[in-house]
């Protein structure tokens, strides 16, 4: 934070960019070149940038929220952070005078600072960045959630009709019906309200088309799909807390349950992912205290950023409350004391063996668990052949890439960054092998985001 003296690094302020776009306009609006009365205090940025109009865009960015940072800018782009955030901000990290120390900010930029804190001091924290819960009425949510249990009982009960007919007429009839066979029964599995049903029945349609050994993997999608169907069918019969994993995985809503941790929170990854509808944010923290790894969510719109945003590398004091179910390592961001500040610490790091047996005990608590997060400790990206995976550098045991880690950019900075010397590495690690997220070099430095 400017207050506090610290400033943070380019990878941090990158880390915030919502696609490769931004990132790269961004990038080269870190000059000050196009900038002009620009300056900084009370956790604020501001400055005017040259655009392509007659009038410069007029931006601010507020460091002190300790929801993360929260941006404003006069240009039309639909994008938060937009170009012209992340390149006042990239302009401010390069602390060398071009952002001067300012004792008030110019009132189009004081204005809007004003009335953003004064709405956060009325309407109080909100979880994860949601808006805050009004009063219910508990004998009609009851009837709801009674009428949806319905419906998703009907289409369980259907999803097992339709998998049995598949088994039994073989599955090169699979490969045969396409797409369309998977879609009018996700189709189904939505209107019975069960989206996570929905979504994995339209993952089955890409797995005939997924190359050699594709009637194993679709058998093994079927076979999971199955033990979803009868872990809610047979639900009664559950512990509580394998119950609410089945019921988290079809997708139905779930609130935040059990003691609120205050820890001061290690941001160690975010990123998100997107369809036609909605783009899911993951935000992965580490405690300092408490040694615990938990993943926040946060939702936008087609085509626009969710709000919450926690640069890599940065650490806040936070209260986290978890959500019900075995193994699961989602959790609701509560109270905040402090905004996010730059951290040393980093996580403690474990060998490839123990992060595969890390994977394989989570699957004992949710079997249809794709990854855990992991953080490996003196690992060395190596090739292997066409593909590429993470050797221990002090045994000769290697953990194998995933398909999507090996398409990205963050590869190369990875690779880069070892320079074949051990690095830390923190990501997921599941059956499809590992995802790299951050990295940090083996003597002290800044993490380097990946994702």
């Amino acid at each position: 934070m400017s207050e506090q003296g610290v400033r943070w690094t380019a990878e941090q302020v990158l880390a915030l960019a919502p696609d490769a776009a931004s990132r790269k306009a961004g990038s080269k609006l870190g000059a000050a070149g196009p900038w002009s009365e620009t300056g900084s205090g009370e956790g604020t940025v501001w400055g005017l940038c040259k655009g392509s109009g007659s009038r410069p865009y007029q931006t601010v960015v507020d460091l002190a929220d300790a929801a993360g940072p929260a941006y404003k800018c006069s240009c039309p782009s639909r994008k938060f952070p937009c170009k012209h955030a992340l390149g006042l901000l990239l302009l401010w990290a390069g602390d060398d005078g071009a952002v001067p120390a300012a004792a008030q900010p110019p009132d189009w930029a004081g204005q809007w600072l004003a009335s953003r804190r004064s709405r956060a001091g009325t309407k109080g924290t909100r979880g994860e960045g949601g808006p805050a819960a009004g009063p219910t009425d508990p004998e009609a949510a009851r009837r709801r959630s009674e009428r949806r249990a319905e419906r998703v009982t009907a289409g369980a009960t259907e999803l097992e009709q339709r998998l049995a007919d598949l088994l039994r007429g073989g599955l090169a009839a699979a490969e045969q019906a396409g797409y369309g066979l998977w879609d009018e029964t996700a189709a189904r599995m939505v209107d019975a309200q069960a989206p996570g049903l929905a979504a994995r029945v339209r993952e089955l349609g890409a797995i005939p088309a997924s190359g050699a050994g594709w009637p194993a993997r679709l058998l093994e999608e079927c076979a999971l799909l199955h033990l979803l169907d009868q872990g809610w069918l047979r639900r009664d019969r559950l512990p509580e807390a394998l119950a609410a994993t089945v019921r988290s995985r079809l997708g139905l809503p779930a609130t935040p349950d059990g003691p609120p941790v205050r820890d001061r929170w290690l941001v160690l990854a975010q990123y998100d992912t997107a369809d036609a509808k909605l783009t899911t944010r993951r935000i992965w923290l580490h405690g300092a205290g408490s040694g615990g790894t938990r993943l926040l969510l946060s939702y936008g719109a087609a085509g626009r950023a969710p709000e919450l945003s926690l640069p890599v590398g940065l650490a806040l004091e936070a209260e986290l409350t978890a959500y019900p179910g075995s193994g699961q390592a989602r959790a609701a961001l509560g109270e905040r004391f402090a905004p996010p500040a730059p951290a040393a610490f980093r996580p403690p790091g474990v060998t490839t063996v123990e992060a595969a047996a890390r994977y394989g005990a989570a699957l004992r608590d949710d079997p249809w668990l794709d990854s855990v997060p992991v953080t490996l400790g003196r690992v060395i990206p190596v090739p292997d052949g066409d593909r590429w995976q993470l050797a221990d550098a002090d045994t000769d045991t290697a953990l194998p890439l995933s398909r999507a880690a090996r398409s990205r950019p963050g590869l190369w900075r990875l690779v880069a960054l070892s320079g074949g010397a051990p690095v830390t590495v923190f990501g997921e690690c599941g059956h499809r092998g590992f995802t790299p997220l951050t990295a940090w070099p083996e003597e002290a430095g800044e993490a380097v985001p990946l994702c």
